[in-house]
This record gives structure tokens, sequence and C-alpha cells, in this order.
């Protein structure tokens, strides 16, 4: 037991420290840059020009007390930014970790990227071809020591609870409500406007990043010290699935300057049509929904809900346990197999719906009412096998709004890798 224990130690010392910063708005220049030490190196990949098919790498160093910027232009592989990034960053990450002067890396994320996709892709790809290193991922020389994002405090709510797409299948509120999300610390830089608009604000982002540290003042700013002040449970680019813990770090649930988080649990499915016509709800005055669905015409799936601003989709989030067979289940990780005992139904085994939806400007008891009507009827729960000739709008997954000429559907762990 000694001898594993020293193993796990010996190998976080070895890998090196890497802070990601990320924010749709906000001093993120100014937070990375305040990183810079003589042994730390800032790493920018800038995607401004990529509708001319290129992108801007910067790597900033401290040498005998003065920075260092070194430039280059990389060319879009496979014309995916995504692809991009893995093949110039992933590399790069494993690079300067050889180097004995490199002790802390700081990865200054464009607007445009989400932490958690970085982290997928850190975490799961594989790195082949560094010279002096076995192939393996990036996570074998790095480990997350933080992620910090940061935002404008004027615009931000707007952002996050808009409807504007960007170039991909994305839209802005996806991006900036997923990088509040998967934050360990916050910067906020100007005000929200007068005093309860700030305080609404904080209401929001207390419940999207519980336990997160807060910044307010940029310009008396020690990110050294915020760095410090990130608690010891903080998820650190922890990924999670749509079988984790919906709420996690024990957000606040009472009720803030119309802020509050509304929870939804039902032992029984969902009727396809209705739910399709109930899930506008969830559009609303809501700042973000995500959970867990069980649709009656799809008795195998457990469907993935996820909604940020103005935007929604519906995915696959994998089979219900009870679809299973007890080998396929035995591969499953021990806390969903614990969690699927808990609320296992004679009938049903492990099927459920629960959702949290963060609202700002909606009706708890709205939200609540809109989706016990979109659940089965006793009549229907007893008719179980009339629900397979049911229509289903969900049938090939959903996104809102609705377009009928194509359907660019993922599942939620494919969508962290974060093709664009």
């Amino acid at each position: 037991m000694t001898i594993v224990i020293e193993r796990v130690l010996v190998s976080e010392i070895h890998r090196t420290p890497l802070v990601l910063v990320s924010g749709w708005s906000g001093p993120t220049d100014t937070v990375a840059r305040s990183l810079l030490r003589d042994d730390t190196v800032v790493v920018h990949h800038d995607l401004d020009l990529v509708h001319e098919g290129v992108v801007r790498r910067t790597v900033t160093t401290m040498e005998s007390g003065r920075e260092r910027t070194r430039v280059g232009i990389l060319e879009l592989a496979h014309g995916c930014i995504s692809c991009t990034l893995r093949e110039d960053l992933l590399p790069l990450l494993r690079r300067l970790h050889a180097r004995s002067s490199v002790q802390r890396i700081v990865l200054h994320l464009d607007r445009r990227l989400e932490p958690e996709a970085v982290c997928w892709a850190i975490e799961h790809v594989v790195v082949s071809g560094v010279v002096g290193q076995l192939d393996g991922t990036a996570s074998r020389d790095v480990r997350v020591e933080a992620v910090i994002t940061c935002i404008d405090a004027q615009s931000w709510l707007d952002d996050a609870t808009g409807d504007e797409a960007l170039d991909d299948d994305r839209t802005v509120a996806q991006v900036a409500v997923g990088q509040v999300d998967f934050a360990d610390a916050l910067v906020v830089s100007g005000s929200a406007g007068d005093g309860w608009q700030q305080a609404r604000l904080h209401a929001v982002l207390a419940r999207l990043a519980p336990g997160a540290p807060i910044a307010w003042d940029v310009d008396g700013l020690d990110v050294e010290r915020l760095l410090m002040e990130i608690p010891s449970g903080a998820r650190r680019g922890e990924l999670t699935n749509a079988h984790s813990p919906l709420l996690r770090g024990q957000p606040p649930l009472s009720h803030d300057c119309g802020v509050m988080i509304v929870e939804f649990s039902a032992n029984r499915p969902f009727h396809p049509e209705r739910l399709h016509e109930a899930i506008d709800v969830l559009l609303d005055g809501v700042v973000t929904a995500r959970g867990r669905v069980w649709v009656a015409t799809q008795p195998d799936e457990a469907l993935w809900l996820e909604s940020a601003g103005g935007g929604l989709r519906v995915a696959s989030a994998d089979r219900w346990l009870a679809a299973m067979t007890p080998a396929e289940q035995d591969q499953l990780p021990t806390a969903r197999r614990a969690m699927a005992a808990l609320c296992w139904d004679e009938r049903f085994g492990d099927r459920h719906s629960s959702m949290v939806v963060l609202v700002h400007a909606a009706d708890p008891s709205d939200i609540d009412r809109a989706l016990q009507w979109a659940l089965v009827t006793d009549e229907e729960l007893a008719d179980e096998a009339a629900w397979e000739s049911w229509p289903d709008p969900f049938g090939q997954f959903h996104e809102d709004p609705c377009d009928s000429s194509e359907s660019p559907y993922a599942e939620p762990d494919s969508s962290r890798e974060g093709h664009e």
C-alpha cells in the first residue's frame, strides 16, 4: 500500500502544472500575462484569422527579467480548428514539460475555445512522435492546476442568455456558460450596472460555479493569491459525464434576485410529443438546464438534455443499466452502478428523469408544471405496449431551434472533443 501511494505522489510531482485562462469576454490577456515568471511559459492560439486558413500561435517566456515572445503561423489541419490545436498544442505541452526551465505552463485560450474540450483532449488524445518521449496523452506530462474564467460584468449575462450563433454548431451562450461552469476561479471586470444587477450576476455565478473564488477588482488583482484561494475540492480539469451528479459543489438552493436552481425528477417517462412542446419553458428566463431524460418511445436509451440561453439539444447518454446485460454492467464505473441500485425499480430498473435548471427571470412553478404535464399519465403508464407506436420528435435526438434540413447530433462525450 505504501508503494502505491508513493508512486502517485511521484507522478504528481513530475507532472508540470497547467493553468488554463478562458473567457468569452473579460481580461484574459491581463490575467494570463500576470502569471508570467522566469519558470512559467504562456501559450496562446489566436483564431482571429481562422477564416483565412491560419492560426497564430504565440509562446511567451521571461528571460533575464524581460518578456520574449515567439510567433508561429499554423495552417489549418484537415480544415478543423480543433484538430490543428491538438496536433500543435498537445505535442507542445509535452515538449515544454521536458524543459527543465519550465515549471508551469499557462494556456491562454482564444475566447472561442471551451476549457472542458481542451481538458478532454489532454486526458484522452494520444500524442505520438515526440522525440525522447513515449507515445501517450499529454496528461502523462501535465496536470491541470486550475481553470480561471474571465468575464465582463456588463455583457456576460446577456451573452449567456442569448441565442447568437457562432460559425460552427454552437452558440455564444453555450461557450459563455460552459466556460464559467468549468471554472475553478472567476475574474470579473467592470460593473453589471446598479447594485441589484450586480447582485443578480453574483447569484448566477455562485450557482453556476459554486465554490469558485471570485475576484471583482481587476486593478488590484493578485492572480497568484487567487489560485491559492481555490478550494481543495475544486474540479481542476476533472471531466464528468451525463451520469455524474447534476449538482456539483453544493450550490446555493435559495432564491436570490430572481435567481435560483430548480430541481426536477420523475420515475415515469415523458410522452415524447408533450416533452417536445414543454421544453420551450427551458429557453426563456433560463441561464442553463441539464439532465438525464427518459422518453417512453426509447426505453433503452438514456438521453441527455442541455440548454444554454436560447439554444437546447438532446443527445444520447448511453443506455440505462436495465437495458444492459450483467457483463456490460460490470464494465461500468462502480459509482454509476451504486447510484442505479439506490433508485432501482422492479419494473423499470434505473430509468428515470432528473434535471437542474438555473433560472434568472422565469417562474419555477411554470417549469415544474410544464414538465409534470409532459410525463405519461396513469392510463398511459398502464398501456406500455402502445408506447412504441407514438410519434417521437426525439427519434434522431433533437436541437432547438428546430432545423429540418440537417441533424448535427453528437453524444455529449464526443462533443467535448470540440470539432468546429
